[in-house]
């Protein structure tokens, strides 16, 4: 069986690493741009957000509103006391 012998030069062993080839260039973020008529739309997602969280907002401000009430709050202990009634 042959014998290997380490060699050393230009692009062998350790030296390799300090003398690699430069690096690929990445493309440009700019490169991926959206076309003209989506880039109006950048952040839409986030505003849809916002308007979905505010009405949930003000709909439970009226349900604190409509349960705070006497009547409702009776309607709702009858039928709680109705319910854990037995027979």
């Amino acid at each position: 069986m042959p014998t290997i012998e380490p060699t050393t030069g230009p692009g062998l062993g350790h030296d390799s690493l300090r003398k690699a080839a430069p690096a690929p260039r990445l493309p440009r973020p700019d490169r991926f741009r959206l076309p003209r008529g989506l880039r109006a739309e950048t952040g839409a997602a986030t505003a849809e957000y916002a308007v979905a969280t505010m009405a949930a907002v003000g709909f439970a401000g009226l349900l604190i509103v409509i349960l705070r009430g006497d009547e409702v709050r009776g309607i709702l202990t009858d039928l709680v006391r109705n319910a854990l009634s037995v027979g």
